[in-house]
């Protein structure tokens, strides 16, 4: 195996029973597919390398039983640590872990901790202890899953209140969409309404509108037909100005007839005629009449004037 990653030579080579040795080897990095290979190995021993962080594919390593990462460099372990459920010996001293994830509370079945010489957190500081002997690694181990259960029991209720605000956000918003809707719903229905009963009234007024032109209409035929049956009776009466046109062109005829005949009688030939002498006198007779008449009324007249 060349320094610095874990490949080169085989893995077996440092494999002894169920036991993988690798300490020393100033690794960088994890080997974690030459690992997976050897599910024999539930002992892994990485301490004394210059590892700074292990990959997320390590946690895969679900065969281990006892795990020694003292004396590296790490500053963090992955975040599904916790998946290495058989782990039952951890050994973490002397490196540079503030915290554990929360998923380290998954562990179980683990009975030993060292957590000695690291940066801890005060609180977590606390809880871990000194591990200065089996017992008090122990002890470690139980009461730092005891912290971690705790931790992570928080986060969980932290979690859940905030789904809850979440979820009773997310009621609040359908209740107020709801809301809305409802009251578009009643405001359409209002505007339909009122729609309708503007329509309504439309009909109404147009309909009264047409039944007064009707009884006007009405009136007006009765008023012109009543004239026209009450002059049915004294329809003879209408005929008075056919017999007084008639009678007038009859006194015209005889006028026309006079004049005709006394025309002939003073132009032609028959005024030595009896009927001609007769008609020349009555007609000199009249002009005298008449000339005298005239005559009397502009004495009358002239009298009336002075």
């Amino acid at each position: 195996m060349s320094r610095g990653s874990g490949k080169g030579l085989s893995l077996k080579d440092k494999l002894d029973g169920n036991e993988l040795d690798l300490s020393l080897c100033d690794l960088n990095e994890v080997p974690v597919r030459e690992l997976a290979a050897l599910p024999k190995a539930t002992i892994l021993d990485l301490s004394c390398n210059n590892l700074i962080s292990l990959p997320s594919d390590f946690c895969s390593l679900m065969h281990l039983v006892k795990l020694d990462l003292s004396k590296n460099r790490l500053q963090q372990l992955p975040l599904d640590f916790g998946r290495l459920v058989n782990l039952q010996h951890l050994d973490l001293l002397n490196n540079r872990l503030v915290t554990l994830p929360v998923s380290f509370a998954q562990l179980k079945n683990l009975k030993w901790l060292d957590l000695k010489d690291n940066p801890l957190d005060p609180v977590l500081a606390k809880v871990a202890g000194d591990c200065l002997d089996e017992k008090q690694c122990k002890q470690a181990a139980v009461k730092v899953l005891q912290h971690m259960k705790a931790i992570q029991s928080e986060q969980d209720r932290q979690r859940q209140r905030k789904l809850q605000a979440e979820r009773e956000m997310e009621k609040k918003r359908e209740a107020e969409q709801r809301a809305k809707e409802a009251q578009e719903r009643e405001l359409r229905k209002r505007e339909k309404a009122e729609e309708k009963e503007r329509r309504r009234r439309e009909y109404d007024a147009q309909k009264a509108a047409k039944q007064e032109m009707e009884k006007k209409t009405k009136k007006e035929t009765v008023h012109t037909r009543k004239p026209a049956s009450s002059s049915r009776p004294s329809q003879p009466p209408r005929h008075k100005p056919s017999w007084s046109r008639s009678v007038l062109r009859v006194l015209l005829f005889v006028l026309f007839c006079i004049l005709c005949t006394l025309a002939a009688c003073k132009l032609t030939e028959l005024q030595h005629q009896p009927l001609c002498i007769s008609v020349n006198t009555l007609y000199e007779d009249v002009v005298a009449a008449l000339q005298n008449h005239k005559m009397l009324q502009n004495m009358l007249q002239h009298n009336s004037q002075q």
